[in-house]
């Protein structure tokens, strides 16, 4: 007789099936980690003497650049440039950071605690940057910026246009990476405000808290998972920024991207681009990790909408 084959089992109920995320994954292999790979084999390499690309010999030259700087009589000293660049991005994505959560907060609970028929079109009016590029909106703001616009007449009109302006200056860069950016923290601020539970606060109010109390004690932990996130989705992307140094900050601003492109662009040195690249990845990666920590040690599921 011949044996009866068991049905195979069917998984669990709504599980899909492996293969239906095999092209999304290849698809994410060819276009994140195959590049990630290469400027990390590119970074270990040696740079040309002539034309454009690597030479396919092994050196650690490219990082060695970054820490050491060697004179012209041979002798070498310690470069703090390229860190300075680094602090730079760092700063100027932790004030964008701060700057947008500052004003992020207020408008998603404003829009969290509007009636429900009104939140679409607020959040769609959130949205509404998203429309158009980038190279645009940043045109657009330098076009604000400048003296001839608005911000610069308005400066005229006061008495101060002459000795102040604000292009071509690190307020500048920091103007645009707040509108770039402030979306990103809005939308997940709004998306744990909308699920947060009002009538703790109104209980605050009715045994005698303050505004500030009821808001440092119970609004901001129950909206805490958002602000993590929307903090993550600016710093990382603020801190990698490219246009907005180069467009409003006039070359006097670099950030760690500027210097990235233009070895890989003008300079044709790829191996110190590289290096460059993984050393920024690096610490994008230790944000990330200090974020999840912290996250995790207070139980907090973090949702970005």
């Amino acid at each position: 007789m011949s044996k009866v084959r068991a049905p195979k089992s069917p998984g669990r109920p709504g599980q899909a099936s492996s293969w239906l995320a095999t092209p999304t994954l290849v698809f994410l292999i060819l276009v994140i980690l195959l590049p990630l790979l290469i400027t990390v084999v590119y970074s270990f390499l040696s740079q040309p003497s002539l034309g454009t690309g690597v030479k396919w010999v092994f050196s650690t030259d490219a990082y060695r650049q970054i820490f050491v700087q060697e004179k012209l009589d041979g002798t070498t000293a310690f470069d703090t440039r390229y860190l300075k660049v680094l602090w730079n991005s760092f700063y100027y994505a932790g004030i964008a950071t701060i700057t947008t959560l500052i004003l992020g907060i207020p408008v998603a609970m404003w829009i969290a605690t509007r009636p429900v028929r009104f939140r679409a079109l607020l959040v769609l009016a959130v949205t509404l940057p998203f429309w158009t590029s980038v190279l645009i909106r940043t045109y657009a703001v330098r076009q604000i910026l400048d003296e001839t616009g608005p911000i610069g007449g308005f400066l005229k009109i006061i008495g101060v246009g002459n000795s102040y302006q604000i292009l071509y200056t690190p307020w500048a860069t920091i103007i645009g990476l707040t509108y770039t950016f402030i979306p990103f923290m809005i939308l997940p601020i709004y998306a744990s405000a909308e699920r947060f539970d009002f009538r703790y606060a109104e209980a605050g109010y009715d045994l005698g808290a303050k505004r500030w109390t009821v808001l440092r004690r119970i609004v901001i932990p129950g909206i805490r998972p958002g602000i993590i996130a929307g903090i993550a989705l600016v710093f990382i992307p603020g801190l990698g920024s490219f246009l907005q140094p180069d467009m409003l900050g006039g070359g006097k601003t670099n950030m760690i991207a500027n210097v990235i492109a233009n070895n890989f662009g003008q300079a044709r040195n790829w191996p110190f681009g590289s290096a460059l690249s993984v050393f920024l990845l690096i610490f994008t990666v230790l944000f990330v990790l200090m974020v999840t920590t912290g996250v995790r040690s207070r139980g907090d599921q973090v949702r970005l909408i």
